[in-house]
Parts: structure tokens; C-alpha cells; sequence
């Protein structure tokens, strides 16, 4: 018989048609690099997680922010993922809102609780905790004391922080607000600084009669915290930086970046913190002296090296000059209050 297999032209093989599997292939490579973009690129958190309501802050009262929300641009990078608040060692921490805790030990040698509240949590340390995991707690309840041990050093504060997964948002988004929005860190630079705009613009027969306050004259043991020339008095004049008519509420000291700040007179550290327009600020009450009750303050400072409730001596170095915030250079503005009213310091000095 013949053999049809030989025949020229014959295949007597089964055909395959492998379209089809081409096919998939090319459907595998475009799943595969969609994944590898994924994976390179996190999904971001909501623009507007929901936020416990009501919220407070976790501490008594309203306490200074000493430490900016400043996060990095990757989860690696080095950069402050919370904010730092001024605290002493000892004082209650207090849970910003209703929730249950997720964790309540130790962290690398630091005492740490967090508290779950839905969609995001809060996280407290140094903190020797009070509460047991699996606890529910209510807003404002406490979940333990501050503890040694706070990144502050040598100040003490409370690290607090506010986590929606693994996205950083801005604790003081809570802090008793009831209006959330969240701006990236150079719209909050900007919104803070005209608003800080905004206060000093404001100008009111207040401004001109406080312009007017003086002191008693005389010595009353108070020394210049800081060494330089006077550059810009007390009184009404047009505002350096924003050029508008203002009262300069202290005394200009035209002292170098870097150079010491010196206590003017014993006191207490009363106030430590920053603030959009005289930048780093430090409060010293020093009680009654000569029959009237004084507050001194410094400000624009590069840092202190004193912390709130602290006593110092007349002469210690409690900070060193910088210009930080609204100022056009290097220099220590000073400000005096007697008896809760703002006066031209040199009328006391």
C-alpha cells in the first residue's frame, strides 16, 4: 500500500495551533509588570481618613508643640513622624480619643501605647502605661505617666503620634478639632506663616497705648540677656518684613547667630516653645521684684538648652541667638511684662 506519509507535500502530524498560548503569554507580562509597578509605587493613604470625634489633646490643658510633624518623602529616610510636646516626667498622658488599646510595653528600652480608634491610631512615648492591651478607653482617659527616656534630651516631652496604616498624618490634626484638612508640609509652612502674617498686621488702639507702657525706672538687678548692640527699640515702626505700620513689642539685641542667651534674673521656665512669627520662644518667671510681678521672654533663638519648670540662676546660658521665623538676621528679641502687661524692657533693665 502506499505510504501517504512520504507523499511530497503530507504531514500526517497532529497541527497545533499556538496562538492561544502566545496569547496568554503576553497577558502573564503585562499582569507581572502592573504588580512590579504596584509593589514600587504604595498606594497612599486617603486624602481624608476619617478622625476620631471628639478628640483632645494628650495632655492636660493645650501644651506647646516643641517638636514639628515633619515626615520623610520614603518610609526610610530619616525625618520626625509625630510631634513633640512639652511635658515633665511624672505627668498623666491621656488617650486623644475614645478606643481601644493595641499595645501597651516596651519598644527598644521605651515604654509605648497605642491606641486603636478605627481607621487610625495613635501611638504615645515615653510612657510608663497604665492600661492593658485589649483595653477599651475613653477620650481624655489616662494610659500612663511620661517617663525618662524622651529624644528631647535634655528636656522632657511626650512623642505623639498619629498613624493611618502605615501613613503619617499630622497629630495635631486632633488636639480638640472638629475641621480637618490635611495640607502637605510647605502648604502648612505657608498657612502658618500668614497667619502669623495676619496677627501682626492687625492693628488697634491697644497697639498705641501699649506702645506707650514703661516700667518703673531705676535698677532693679536685671542684666541684657545677651551681648550686642540695641538695634531696634520698643515702640510703633513699619515692620521689616512685612512693611506695614506695627507695634515691636521688645527690645532688638543685635547679638551673633550662635552666641549665648544668659538668664536676666532668677526665675522659673515658664513657656518654651515655637511659634509662626517670633519663632523659638522661652518665658521666664521671675515672681515679684520690687513689688511687681515680672515676666521676661526671648525670642528668634536657634535653640534652649533650659526646659518649662526648670529654675534658673542670673547669668545661666539658657539658649544661643538665631533668627529663626520673622527676622532678618541674627539678633535676641526681648520682652517684659509687669504684672501681666507689656512694657519697654529698657525701662526696667
Amino acid at each position: 500500500m502506499p505510504r501517504f506519509d512520504n507523499q511530497p507535500g503530507f504531514d500526517c502530524r497532529p497541527r497545533v495551533d499556538n496562538q492561544p498560548r502566545r496569547a496568554w503569554y503576553r497577558v502573564s507580562w503585562i499582569l507581572a509588570l502592573v504588580l512590579v509597578i504596584v509593589l514600587a509605587f504604595p498606594m497612599a493613604a486617603s486624602a481624608e481618613p476619617t478622625l476620631p470625634s471628639p478628640s483632645t489633646w494628650p495632655l492636660a490643658g493645650t501644651p506647646r508643640v516643641v517638636g514639628r510633624f515633619n515626615p520623610p518623602d520614603q518610609r526610610w529616610e530619616a525625618g520626625h513622624r509625630g510631634v513633640d510636646l512639652t511635658a515633665n516626667v511624672g505627668d498623666q498622658v491621656l488617650s486623644a480619643a475614645a478606643g481601644m488599646v493595641t499595645f501597651a510595653g516596651r519598644l527598644a528600652g521605651r515604654g509605648v501605647v497605642v491606641v486603636d480608634h478605627g481607621e487610625v491610631r495613635t501611638t504615645y512615648e515615653p510612657v510608663a502605661a497604665s492600661v492593658a492591651t485589649g483595653q477599651q478607653v475613653s477620650m481624655g482617659e489616662v494610659v500612663g505617666t511620661l517617663e525618662t527616656g524622651s529624644h528631647c534630651m535634655p528636656e522632657s516631652c511626650l512623642h505623639w503620634g498619629l498613624k493611618q496604616g502605615d501613613h503619617y498624618l499630622d497629630p495635631t490634626l486632633l488636639g480638640g478639632s472638629t475641621q480637618v484638612r490635611l495640607l502637605p508640609e510647605s502648604a502648612e509652612d505657608e498657612a502658618a506663616r500668614r497667619a502669623a502674617a495676619r496677627a501682626l498686621v492687625a492693628i488697634s488702639a491697644s497697639d498705641i497705648s501699649a506702645a506707650d507702657a514703661t516700667g518703673p525706672g531705676g535698677e532693679h538687678g536685671f542684666l541684657l540677656p545677651a551681648a550686642g548692640p540695641l538695634t531696634s527699640p520698643y515702640g510703633l515702626r513699619r515692620h521689616p518684613v512685612l512693611g506695614i505700620v506695627k507695634l515691636h513689642d521688645g527690645t532688638d539685641i543685635g547679638a551673633a547667630c550662635g552666641s549665648e542667651i544668659r538668664a536676666p534674673y532668677h526665675g522659673r521656665v515658664s513657656e518654651a516653645y515655637f511659634n509662626a512669627g517670633y519663632g523659638n520662644r522661652l518665658m521666664i518667671d521671675h515672681g515679684t521684684v520690687d513689688g511687681r510681678r515680672v515676666r521676661t521672654g526671648s525670642n528668634h533663638a536657634q535653640r534652649y538648652v533650659v526646659r518649662v519648670g526648670q529654675q534658673v540662676r542670673q547669668g545661666q546660658v539658657i539658649g544661643y541667638v538665631g533668627k529663626t521665623e520673622y527676622s532678618t538676621g541674627c539678633h535676641l528679641h526681648v520682652m517684659v511684662w509687669l504684672d501681666g502687661q507689656l512694657i519697654d524692657p529698657m525701662t526696667w533693665f
